[in-house]
């Protein structure tokens, strides 16, 4: 009997000998698992703050969250990346979990600030591999800039197991018809624009404006359409917020837009009234191509300063604001301004009937405008982006 016992301490011992040895053979034998919660769960939700840093905290963040939403995800995938962690400290890794969060807007910004807390772990933490534990597609595109600074060995998806029930089906249902009903995010569309609509229709039926009122409801709907696709509504929103960037938005905005529409009158009173007067028919009237051009003339100096306003707007209020998109907003303004010879000589061509090459020289020049200017600004925007990766 003790012979067998010895036998089997050797065995064992030979065992979890073995299980070192494959461990330090590994090219990543000091892990980091990462949970990670793009939209900010965690911190909206439950007022953690990231990075959560090993097992105890990450199951109290786990416990906190799931008390405050019950229904997230986001708390199961921390609880399954503590799980992920405590099976290969047992096979012999040297292994630290976390949980780092983006923001709730998700983007750029989450990106960046789960970069930045994955850095600061590593700074204790000095991990060769990752074992990255989601709950989504979502939270897994942030993978290629996690492997920017360490290298990714596993992906593991946390899939919640649900009832497939007809109940459940019913249950879930009737949980998004309340939502499209009571929660004002989702009501002003789905039950606001019918009901204008219906309402509209309804007094126009009883006035007897019934054919009349079609065009007015389609283009109701389609401005709802275009405004909900666009988000106009988040847009003005933040817009119309009393901070400077927001006046300085707005100003530009109605000014521009105030621009562009009295662009047409100018347009209209740039056109010949005689080709107007003419024995024509309206349609061939407003066809005829010198009419199409002086119109045009006289519609594009205004209009381009009403759409030059607008971008000028945007550029000084993301400037300052600190947000980084002046060289976008730069470009847009070259452009801009590059296309307007090109047109304005199309113009003439269709009034004076000039030969249609003498158009190749303005959209020559605006293109070579164009692209010094892009490339200018893009190794700017590079040699600063390398001179932060510097300082940090």
């Amino acid at each position: 009997m003790i012979k067998k016992k010895s036998c089997c301490k050797n065995r064992m011992s030979q065992r979890s000998d073995k299980v070192e040895k494959d461990v330090n053979k590994s090219a990543a034998n000091k892990l980091l698992v990462i949970c990670i919660d793009r939209d900010n769960d965690v911190g909206e939700k439950a007022g953690i703050s990231t990075p959560v840093v090993g097992r105890d905290a990450c199951i109290e963040a786990a416990q906190r969250l799931a008390l405050e939403d019950p229904e997230d995800a986001d708390s199961n995938s921390i609880f399954s990346a503590v799980k992920t962690y405590e099976d290969l400290i047992s096979k012999g890794y040297q292994v630290e979990v976390i949980t780092v969060a983006g923001v709730k807007e998700r983007g750029v910004q989450a990106d960046e600030k789960i970069l930045v807390e994955t850095k600061k772990v590593l700074e204790k933490f000095s991990a060769n591999g990752a074992v990255i534990v989601s709950d989504g597609e979502d939270d897994e595109s942030v993978i290629p800039v996690i492997q920017n600074v360490l290298p990714v060995v596993s992906v593991q998806r946390v899939v919640m197991k649900v009832s497939r029930s007809v109940e459940y089906s019913y249950a879930v249902f009737g949980k998004y018809l309340k939502m499209v009903a009571y929660d004002t995010k989702y009501s002003k569309f789905f039950l606001g624009v019918p009901g204008i609509l219906l309402l509209i229709g309804g007094i126009a039926t009883v006035f007897g404006y019934t054919a009349e009122i079609f065009a007015v409801l389609v283009s109701i709907l389609g401005g709802a359409f275009l405004i909900r696709a666009f988000d106009i509504d988040r847009a003005w929103k933040s817009w119309s917020k009393p901070t400077p960037m927001g006046f300085i938005r707005m100003f530009t905005m109605v000014a521009g837009v105030l621009l562009i529409l009295s662009s047409v009158p100018a347009g209209i009173g740039a056109v010949d009234s005689k080709l107007m007067e003419s024995d024509t028919t309206f349609i061939l009237k407003i066809t005829n191509k010198v009419v199409i051009g002086q119109f045009v003339a006289g519609v594009l100096p205004i209009l381009w300063i009403g759409m030059g306003s607008i971008f000028v707007g945007t550029l000084l209020s993301n400037w300052i604001g600190g947000i980084p998109r002046q060289i976008s907003d730069i470009l847009r303004i070259i452009v801009l301004a590059s296309l307007y010879p090109t047109i304005s000589q199309f113009t003439n061509i269709m009034i004076y009937e000039d030969n249609s090459l003498t158009l190749i020289p303005p959209l020559l020049g605006g293109l070579a405008a164009t692209l010094i200017s892009a490339t200018i600004l893009f190794k700017k925007y590079r040699k600063h982006k390398e001179q932060e990766m510097v300082s940090d």
